[in-house]
């Protein structure tokens, strides 16, 4: 059993680990219930709505990279909300980040809340952003709003955790490629799926 908070908790079986590249899941993740959606939103619905079809999962938790100029490097943050970043539509009268006609709000409010995780409002969007300066949301991916949208309307419970792996600044390339790797071992902690001796080693 996964213990998320007080009042959930999933057997390991049932959860579906949803990562967008294997360099997230490492070693760690090898034996259980993972998808590799590929980079980007329309990866991420794509590939999330086939695997719900075919394995039917119990919980969706989304683990990834992002970047941050609120968090510090190596934090993992438990996501609760989400906006389309580069959704912008106000020329036609919409609010920034809402996406027309589709009864959404332009913040989405689907997450659980894991305890003792800082929690934060992510906001995903088809590019990697080295110039972070929103106050609207203070975690950067390129794949969660998707995610949580679809969990939503599949009424499906979506964790999602978010190991900062930059600044979302001019050296945010340079940091990921350096911190993507330590992703899958953080996790593997918060999760219960690695001992501490085992992350160190």
């Amino acid at each position: 059993m996964i213990q998320i908070n007080q009042t959930a908790s999933f057997a390991i079986e049932d959860i579906l680990f949803c990562f967008a590249l294997e360099s997230e899941a490492a070693e760690v993740f090898k034996g259980h219930n993972v998808l590799f959606t590929g980079i980007g939103k329309v990866n991420a619905a794509y590939e999330l709505t086939k695997a719900i079809q075919k394995k039917k999962p119990a919980v969706i938790v989304n683990l990834g990279s992002a970047g941050s100029s609120c968090f510090q490097k190596g934090d993992v943050i438990c996501c609760t909300k989400f906006v389309q970043r580069d959704m912008d539509v106000r020329g036609l009268g919409f609010a920034k980040f809402e996406t027309p006609l589709s009864g959404l709000p332009p913040v989405l409010e689907y997450g659980l809340l894991m305890d003792n995780l800082q929690e934060g409002i992510c906001g995903t969007g088809d590019n990697f952003e080295m110039g972070h300066c929103s106050d609207a949301y203070n975690v950067v991916d390129m794949e969660a709003y998707a995610l949580a949208m679809i969990a939503m309307k599949e009424n499906i419970p979506f964790l999602s955790l978010k190991y900062i792996s930059d600044g979302a600044d001019d050296n945010a390339a340079e940091d990921w490629s350096v911190q993507v790797h330590k992703a899958a071992i953080a996790y593997g902690k918060i999760l219960g799926l690695i001992e501490e001796t085992e992350a160190i080693s």
